[in-house]
């Protein structure tokens, strides 16, 4: 069965997140809407509907005229199986001394790795991504640098895929929080599948706004894989849950982005100690007071 999407940019944020919700009372009604910052620097929003039936043309055109956006974009997407699409497209990543793999691809397992199990219908955060890639190299950076973590956080964990590579690093227990339950729900299935069960332990908050992550303070190693503006939103926090000297791991940041995120992180006294660019994707080692590595 076909489906459609329909697709326009408006500013500011107050204006797209009401186009959001007006779009969710359209007749025939779409199955999802998202409403997402578009992180060019130009201000947009982009807001879509996911329709099982086309979606009502005039009825987009006066919801855009009325909330002073362009006009939607609708396709329509062919009948697809995505997870088998997935498996197809989506090889097993090697990110240092980490392997991430589908259950599918389970005899490609190397000798000398680490394999962390993702499953293609989970694609967010499987390690194809340039951010996931980044972030998983650079704790492979801080392993062959010597540093050794007891307290490790995975905020905005996703998949929860760098908060277990920590759990196969070090023996402590790792924290994977993420905003979103049904984020939680996967990390929790991926833990398990991993064997990790116990040794990850994943919960719903926003940044650190969670009595066990309060409690657990302070980190000598918080990963953040986010945007580039809830990161900059989370410095002040960062600041007071990180240990002297501990380490934050930061991505989900265009490279263009990345020498502002820098300087926020210094005004915090958090300092850049190296960054890596994966395509058009920065992510940063930062040091509680320290400055950049040789």
């Amino acid at each position: 069965m076909p489906t459609w999407t329909a697709f326009t940019t408006l500013s500011p944020k107050d204006s797209a997140e009401a186009l959001g919700d007006a779009l969710e009372m359209l007749d025939p009604a779409p199955y999802g809407v998202g409403v997402f910052e578009i992180e060019d620097g130009s201000g947009l929003w982009e807001v879509g509907g996911y329709f099982m039936e086309a979606p009502d043309d005039v009825g987009l055109a006066l919801l855009s005229a009325a909330h002073g956006a362009k006009s939607f974009v609708v396709s329509e997407l062919p009948d697809t199986d995505w997870v088998a699409k997935v498996r197809r497209e989506l090889v097993p990543v090697r990110a240092g001394r980490f392997y991430v793999y589908g259950s599918h691809d389970a005899d490609t397992i190397p000798d000398g790795v680490e394999p962390l199990l993702i499953e293609a219908a989970m694609a967010f955060g499987t390690g194809h991504h340039g951010t996931t890639q980044g972030c998983l190299r650079a704790l492979d950076r801080l392993i062959e640098a010597g540093i050794v973590c007891h307290n490790v956080a995975d905020i905005g964990c996703g998949t929860a895929v760098l908060a277990m590579a920590a759990a196969r690093t070090w023996p402590e227990t790792v924290l994977a929080s993420d905003m979103d339950q049904i984020a939680v729900d996967v990390a929790e299935a991926n833990v398990a599948a991993n064997g990790l069960t116990g040794r990850v332990n994943c919960l719903e908050a926003m940044g650190f706004g969670a009595e066990a992550l309060h409690d657990s303070a302070p980190f000598d190693l918080v990963f953040a894989n986010i945007l580039k503006q809830p990161l900059i939103d989370l410095a002040p926090d960062m600041k007071g849950h990180i240990a002297p000297e501990g380490f934050v791991i930061l991505s989900g940041i265009l490279n263009e982005q990345a020498d502002e995120v820098v300087a926020v992180y210094a005004q915090n006294g958090i300092n850049l100690w190296h960054r890596e660019e994966i395509g058009e994707w920065t992510t940063l080692t930062l040091r509680a007071d320290a400055t950049v590595s040789p």
